[in-house]
């Protein structure tokens, strides 16, 4: 077993598409392909990941509790972000489904996309081909954008965001 030096941002990435198929059955080159992160990084990530408890050994079944417990209270520590410069891009955080339904703000985020949508302070992703992949997995972008939400997010946000999560892992 290779040692372990730590989760990257793109681990909780995978996680969340595995997610976001909803306990169908996936196979690791299909994550490669819809995300755009190669079949051996996809490999070392899971790997990472059931060193770390978040998924099974076997590398099937994602330990959802503790992912949860580690996007609540780790995920803005870890892999912390300030927003940045406004630009043209796909919204997320709260300016993204499911949230945007529930919170009204003038100030909007995105993830930098030269074919986005709207204008606002922009946010780096998890991983730089996150934009693409949510835009062909609509569950998925529902996931990340929770995530840019916890990362960013005011306490209201943040707790709205909290229970999002719990309601679509648990």
């Amino acid at each position: 077993m290779k040692k372990h030096n730590g989760m990257r941002p793109h681990d909780i990435v995978i996680l969340l598409k595995i997610a976001a198929k909803e306990n169908k059955p996936w196979l690791m080159k299909e994550l490669s392909h819809e995300l755009g992160i190669s079949a051996s990084e996809v490999s070392e990530s899971l790997s990472r990941s059931a060193f770390a408890g978040l998924i099974t050994q076997n590398k099937k079944t994602l330990m959802r509790l503790s992912i949860l417990e580690f996007l609540v209270h780790g995920l803005k520590y870890v892999y912390p972000q300030k927003p940045g410069s406004i630009l043209r891009g796909i919204p997320t955080a709260h300016s993204a489904s499911p949230l945007s339904k529930e919170i009204i703000s003038n100030e909007s985020f995105v993830w930098s996309y030269g074919e986005g949508t709207i204008r606002g302070q922009s946010i780096e992703p998890l991983h730089p081909k996150v934009p693409e992949a949510c835009l062909k997995d609509p569950l998925f972008y529902e996931f990340m954008a929770l995530c840019d939400t916890l990362r960013v997010g005011k306490a209201r946000e943040v707790n709205m965001a909290k229970e999002e999560l719990k309601n679509r892992l648990l």
